[in-house]
C-alpha cells in the first residue's frame, strides 16, 4: 500500500510541476515576443515597487506599535540603559 502511495504522489508532483513550468515558460516567451513600450513598462514596475515598499514599511510600523503595546502590558521593562 504505501508503495504505491508514494509512486502515485511522485507522479502526480513530477505532472504538475512539469505541467505549472510548460506554461510559466510559454507565458514568458509570449511576453518576450510582444511589443513593449518601455518606458511605461519602466514607470509601471517602479510605482508598484514603491507601493510594495510603502505597504511593508507601514506595516512593518504598526507591527513595531502593537508589539510595544503588547509588550507594555505585559509588564516588561523596555527602557534603554
Amino acid at each position: 500500500m504505501t508503495d504505491w502511495t508514494l509512486i502515485s504522489f511522485v507522479t502526480f508532483k513530477v505532472l504538475v510541476l512539469g505541467i505549472g513550468m510548460f506554461f510559466a515558460i510559454k507565458w514568458h516567451y509570449d511576453q518576450g515576443t510582444k511589443e513593449k513600450d518601455s518606458a511605461k513598462e519602466k514607470r509601471a514596475v517602479l510605482r508598484a515597487g514603491g507601493k510594495v515598499a510603502i505597504v511593508f514599511v507601514l506595516t512593518l510600523a504598526v507591527l513595531v506599535f502593537v508589539t510595544f503595546i503588547f509588550a507594555t502590558k505585559l509588564g516588561l521593562d523596555l527602557n534603554l540603559p
